[in-house]
């Protein structure tokens, strides 16, 4: 039996005394949509994450250091949609782009996946990105490998990175490995039939086996081939989880005599640090900034989430936080629909504690509907509301070494009392640059009053730029949701 599949039932068994694994029969907070057709689709298998922690020292662990590519410790990520973000949905037509995205702060640009999508079983007209028939070919919807290789050049030419979405755990149905009649790559049912990931309706994918040696060497070729003929810069791999770390350890290690690479795993597991990732997502931190936005929770229960989860994960590990990504927008709603007016608060939190924050495509333009992921739905970016917040959030930053990614940042100090339920400040130093921020994470009036000493002095206001004078006892009136970042560099 599989791996992954013996996980999946050691999870049934012993629950959270193990890491949380992205399986969607036991988790406790899935999303139910209604899909056009009419047929019902279990999403976000991702939602629950448990036991997931904020920072520790490396002394503290047994883990060995990752070390990610020195361009990265200030870098900001941008989640590209190919397909939604203009109207022809071609790699030449977003390259229109990139002189605005450098502009506004973006460093990496990561790339939901390019591939060819699978016909048999197909879900929609246009079928899911992640319905994979050749891991060595461009989707023609998209353009040629010519045109991929432009984009990757005008990346490249101002200074900025290009990582590709890796989907590692599954198929198409028609991936030219089945036409190969390579069944022993897959996973196989009673009868031996090909079939979709256990506990999930991905009836487009089917499972693949990595108790087989010579699947995971071609899935290792096709992951150089991008590197050797494209110069791309890494990959963030789906759901990650699902693979044994023992192939993500080999194929990071081939992976990085190539190049040093970035690679982001889709994933909240501390071991994948250890087996080559640089950087996992901050989905529990995602969930309680929803569930304080929605008035389910208080600042309390996000102060928990660093007082009491901070101890699986390394000081060197990177972490990314976010308010939207194409699955949270597609399946769990709109940043308004989660978050309401608390939409800048939460990207002002993201942008400023411990990790990399990333912007999903149109957030700048104030993006509030939920992209179709099977169809053709164009992003509107004739108006951009939020980009000069953004800008600033994103240069701030790439610029105040407080606020740089891992250990090459700030540690985070909450100089608000224990008992404030409703506001929340910190305060992050790093090589005389500082970071102040002050919260109000209600919707209501609220006073916030800051404790200690360690931070006071003369700030300038990011979004105002006047300078604010912070001294002993310092109190402020705050509106609804209201955020302040001030900043020394």
């Amino acid at each position: 039996m599989k791996t992954k599949l013996i996980n999946c039932f050691l999870l049934l068994i012993i629950g959270a005394n193990l890491y949380a694994q992205k399986i969607i029969i036991i988790e406790t907070t899935k999303t139910i949509i209604e899909e056009e057709n009419n047929k019902t689709q279990i999403v976000s298998p991702s939602e629950n994450a448990n036991n997931f922690q904020y920072k520790l020292e490396a002394s503290e662990t047994n883990c060995q250091k990752t070390d990610a590519p020195d361009w990265s410790k200030n870098a900001t990520i941008y989640e590209v949609n190919p397909r939604q973000y203009t109207s022809e949905g071609t790699f030449e037509a977003f390259s229109e782009h990139l002189p605005r995205l450098k502009k506004m702060g973006v460093d990496i640009l990561w790339f939901m996946p390019i591939h060819p999508i699978g016909e048999k079983n197909r879900k929609g007209s246009l079928g899911s990105y992640y319905s994979v028939t050749d891991y060595k070919a461009v989707n023609p919807e998209f353009g040629d490998n010519e045109d991929f290789r432009k984009m990757v050049n005008a990346i490249h030419d101002l200074d900025m990175k290009i990582i590709l979405d890796w989907v590692p755990n599954h198929t198409a149905w028609d991936h030219h490995w089945v036409k190969e009649g390579k069944m022993e790559y897959y996973t196989l049912d009673s009868i031996g039939g090909l079939q979709p990931p256990l506990g999930t309706d991905w009836w487009d994918v089917t499972d693949l086996n990595y108790d087989n040696q010579e699947m995971r060497q071609r899935m290792i070729g096709d992951m150089e081939y991008w590197i050797k003929e494209f110069d791309i810069d890494g990959y963030r791999c789906d759901v990650a989880t699902w693979v044994p770390d023992d192939f993500w350890v080999e194929a990071n290690t081939a992976l990085k005599k190539l190049k040093d690479v970035f690679m982001l795993a889709e994933a909240e597991v501390p071991s994948h640090h250890d087996s080559g990732f640089h950087m996992s997502y901050a989905w529990d931190l995602h969930h309680r900034m929803n569930e304080v936005a929605k008035g389910k929770k208080d600042v309390l229960h996000i102060r928990d989430y660093f007082d009491n989860h901070a101890k699986e994960f390394n000081s060197y590990d990177y972490r990314m936080n976010f308010t939207s990504n194409h699955d949270e927008n597609s399946w769990n709603g709109t940043v308004k629909e989660r978050m309401g007016d608390a939409i800048k608060t939460f990207a002002v939190f993201a942008s400023t504690v411990d990790g990399m924050p990333l912007i999903y495509s149109g957030q700048e333009a104030g993006l509030d509907k939920r992209l179709r992921f099977f169809e053709k739905d164009t992003i509107d970016f004739s108006k951009l509301p939020l980009e000069d917040f953004y800008t600033k959030l994103m240069h701030l930053n790439k610029d105040n070494q407080a606020l740089w990614n891992g250990e090459f940042g700030g540690d985070l100090q909450f100089i608000t009392s224990i008992t404030d339920t409703n506001c929340l400040a910190y305060f992050r130093e790093k090589n005389g640059n500082k970071v102040l921020v002050m919260l109000n994470l209600s919707d209501k009036k609220q006073e916030i009053e800051l404790q200690g000493n360690s931070f006071l002095g003369t700030y300038t206001d990011l979004f105002t730029g006047k300078k604010v004078s912070i001294e002993k006892d310092y109190k402020e009136k705050l509106k609804p949701w209201a955020y302040r970042v001030l900043s020394v560099e």
